[in-house]
């Protein structure tokens, strides 16, 4: 950039606007704790205490173990330990500690605006990195994300900052930088086993010299052998390195893993297992049938990033392919290919997934930022060489763009969430002993103490059978409301009617009849209220349905609540 001192400037600016976005409304549901991956790593951690010895430390049942692999303990850990480091009553109890797991999480993904920065500026230069950050700041999925402590955003920042050190080792490699690359890929696993994607990464780092020379020159033998014997020095030095501090890292950070490894590998075998099989729990029924990768595409360009961003990532990914070319020549893009080899293998692997989750996708959003920064350098390149009259109103046009949907997103928390919405109006409208309905696998509304009602739970998940019918027709007949919390269940459960192509106790002709009857009015049920918060244009004031985005996109923050009274 020209104005090299406005560098440190508007990387504050972008950090301080990064950071405001993901922690406006903090408590964006009221305290009601409505993300069930927060509520549980909640729940896991508020109980762990220290050990009272090295033999109880070593024992299974120790106080120090949280029995929950689903996710690595690193997140855990930090959550209870920061908690009770801050020696405050509040943040150390069930509503206090969430809050404060969400500015964590709000502080990790601001870190991760500035790896970025840092990123962009090495791959190219400052103006890159800032409009790779500034790209990222603004994504709607990393926003949303932010406002939940789960383990997506401590995750992205660990990957992200791997492939930074990754990139600062190639430059220069040191045994003290692998030793560092070894400690945050460590963390990294030890937040969630995804992180082993990196490998590919690393496997490149060490390797591209060789590859590069050896793409050159296959034939020449003198010119390509060198670099093989470096390969394998490093390998065998700095690899080593890499791997050990990986290996001591992660039992540190998740020591659990070996000392209870029976209760680690049965979790983690469970959850992988519904990685190519969509039928084993019931909330993964809604990826039956997806189409792998396009479904991860679709969900990121329409919801994730938005259109104009989609549109613009689509342009520096060509925008990036087209600096390697010129660099072909004297094949100076080793660190363009480690980047470009993580994004491959992660979407290669983790889009393949039988489950789409939008969130599985978060560590690629740092690196598709980036390729919006390719394209922006470009376009930045264009204006600057027109007039100002032209350069001025254009700027304002692409920022706009760029904004418009993080504006239209972020519209949902400036109101309150649906379910405390709704909840208010069942205790002002539904008198108390009244009879309702709700739905398993679901919150259940009203929230908060509901004791003033009789609750049937509806298991509609439950495999088609002439006592599940008994069963719920009976509580439908005992219910004068019915709830349905979001369309967690009657979206999913409405496809799967054809009993050829899924698993026979899969196959839900009859539910999917219930839900018909229930909407079209036939069940003897009319629909009396409903609760949506979708995200809204500014100005126009015109809404976004949203209610074909990935399921998880909508059911924590914003589900659109619906409430149905007998006639």
């Amino acid at each position: 950039m020209q104005h090299k001192k406005l560098v440190p400037f508007l990387l504050f600016c972008i950090l301080s606007l990064g950071f405001f976005l993901r922690t406006y409304n903090v408590n964006w549901d009221g305290g009601y704790h409505l993300h069930p991956d927060e509520r549980a790593i909640v729940l896991y951690a508020l109980p762990l205490t220290l050990p009272l010895s090295v033999a109880d430390f070593l024992s299974t049942d120790s106080p120090l173990n949280p029995h929950f692999f689903a996710y690595g303990s690193l997140p855990i850990y930090a959550l209870k330990g920061i908690s009770v480091l801050t020696q405050n009553t509040y943040l150390q109890g069930y509503d206090g500690i969430t809050i404060l797991g969400r500015y964590l999480s709000a502080l990790a993904d601001t870190v991760t605006i500035f790896l970025i920065f840092l990123i962009g500026r090495k791959l190219k230069n400052s103006a890159l990195g800032l409009l790779g950050a500034f790209a990222y700041c603004i994504s709607v999925l990393p926003v949303q994300l932010s406002h939940f402590y789960a383990v997506d955003i401590p995750l992205t920042c660990l990957m992200t900052a791997t492939i930074f050190l990754l990139l600062r080792w190639y430059e220069r490699p040191t045994p003290l930088r692998a030793i560092l690359i070894g400690i945050v890929f460590g963390a990294a696993l030890a937040t969630k086993t995804s992180a082993i994607a990196l490998v590919a990464a690393m496997s490149m780092t060490l390797s591209a010299d060789f590859l590069l020379v050896f793409i050159k020159r296959p034939h020449r033998i003198e010119t390509w052998s060198p670099y093989a014997k470096k390969f394998i020095k490093s390998l065998f030095t700095d690899g080593l390195l890499m791997v050990f501090f990986t290996g001591i890292t992660f039992i540190v950070c998740e020591p659990y893993a070996l000392i209870d490894f029976k209760t680690f590998w049965a979790q983690t075998l469970e959850q992988s297992a519904m990685t190519y099989n969509p039928f084993i729990f019931p909330y993964t029924l809604q990826y039956v049938h997806i189409i792998p990768y396009f479904y991860e595409a679709k969900q990121i360009f329409l919801w994730g990033l938005g259109p104009v961003m989609g549109i613009l990532l689509m342009f520096g990914l060509l925008s990036f392919i087209r600096v390697v070319w010129h660099k072909e020549k004297q094949f100076h893009w080793a660190q363009e290919l480690i980047v470009a080899v993580f994004i491959i293998s992660y979407f290669l692997v983790v889009g393949k997934f039988a489950v789409g989750w939008i969130r599985y996708m978060a560590p690629l959003y740092p690196f598709f930022a980036l390729l919006i920064g390719y394209i922006l350098t470009d376009i930045a390149k264009i204006l600057h060489e027109e007039k100002f009259i032209i350069s001025i109103p254009t700027t304002i046009l692409f920022l706009s763009s760029m904004l418009l949907w993080l504006i239209t997103f972020f519209a949902i928390y400036t109101r309150p969430h649906t379910r405390v919405t709704a909840t208010q109006w069942i205790y002002t409208n539904i008198p108390h002993g009244t009879t309702i309905a709700v739905e398993h696998w679901d919150d259940s509304l009203p929230l908060g103490d509901n004791s003033m009602y009789t609750t049937q739970t509806l298991k509609l998940y439950d495999p088609e059978s002439t006592q599940k019918w008994t069963e719920i027709n009976a509580q439908v007949a005992q219910s004068s409301y019915i709830i349905l919390a979001s369309n967690r269940l009657y979206v999913p459960l409405q496809k799967l009617t054809k009993c050829d192509n899924v698993p026979a106790y899969r196959c839900y002709p009859t539910t999917a009849e219930y839900y018909h009857k229930l909407f079209s009015g036939e069940l003897g049920f009319h629909e009396v209220a409903e609760f949506s918060s979708y995200p809204t244009i500014p100005v126009l004031n015109i809404p976004i349905y949203d209610q074909s985005a990935d399921e998880s996109f909508t059911v924590y923050d914003h589900p659109k609540v619906m409430i149905f009274k007998r006639f």
